[in-house]
């Protein structure tokens, strides 16, 4: 079976430094893998380098089979295939809601304003802010705007979904109405690589959790193995300051 996402001795430098020091994992068709880890361990390049945001070094990352490391793939194409999700909510603030959830249907795929509109506003009702649709982003909350955020990139009908610490900038408050849109998500039996430091959503929602630091793959596994009986001491290490964190 073909994985969604495949990563072959990934390296990645910046100058001399190596953010990336071989990472080797595969995301099934329909899975959900939480990668966590302390700040600068790799994780958020590790997802950047997976639709070539980031240009790795050396290695493979195959996409539904497809190399996306290969000069001869069209990258954009396969790009298509995976929405992604960062920090900040990157909306264009002189646009409509509305406006911002169709504007690459219509300019990438070449939908109608009909038909983009139509495919935004089911969206927009999937995440909950349906009502807001001609409301311009500033009016919004973090939350909401992050919500607006992800149905834009649903509506590119991607086979796949990457988060990069997609609550991290959230005021607390907001943080559960955008898991809750995540985890919906997961439960529809969307394919997603999931960078976060929500250690109670990973353990409620991946079927894997990895643990990374200093540019490679400590652990792998589901959960309850990696969250709640870890076979590596800097993986408990974390965990303890995590949660004596919260």
């Amino acid at each position: 079976m073909t994985s969604a996402i495949e990563i072959q001795g990934l390296h990645k430098y910046f100058g001399d430094l190596e953010v990336l020091r071989g990472i080797d994992f595969r995301v099934a068709m329909g899975e959900v893998v939480c990668v966590i880890g302390p700040s600068g361990s790799g994780k958020s390049t590790l997802l950047r380098c997976v639709n070539r945001l980031e240009e790795p070094t050396s290695g493979t990352i195959l996409i539904e089979g497809e190399d996306i490391t290969d000069p001869d793939t069209d990258t954009d194409a396969v790009r298509r295939k995976i929405g992604i999700v960062f920090q900040r909510f990157n909306l264009f603030n002189h646009m409509s809601v509305i406006d911002n959830v169709t504007i690459a249907q219509r300019t990438v795929l070449g939908r109608s304003k009909e038909e983009a509109e139509q495919i935004g506003m089911e969206n927009l009702k999937k995440v909950g802010v349906s009502e807001k649709f001609d409301v311009f982003p500033r009016r919004l909350s973090g939350g909401q705007q992050q919500r607006v955020a992800i149905a834009r990139a649903l509506s590119m009908d991607p086979d796949m979904m990457l988060f990069d610490e997609a609550t991290s900038a959230l005021d607390p408050e907001l943080v559960g109405e955008v898991l809750g849109v995540m985890r919906k998500l997961a439960e529809e039996g969307m394919t997603m690589l999931v960078v976060t430091h929500e250690i109670g959503f990973a353990k409620g929602v991946a079927d894997r959790v990895v643990f990374m630091d200093e540019g490679v793959v400590v652990e792998d596994g589901p959960p309850g193995k990696v969250l709640v009986d870890p076979d590596h001491e800097r993986t408990r290490t974390f965990l303890r300051m995590v949660i004596e964190g919260e």
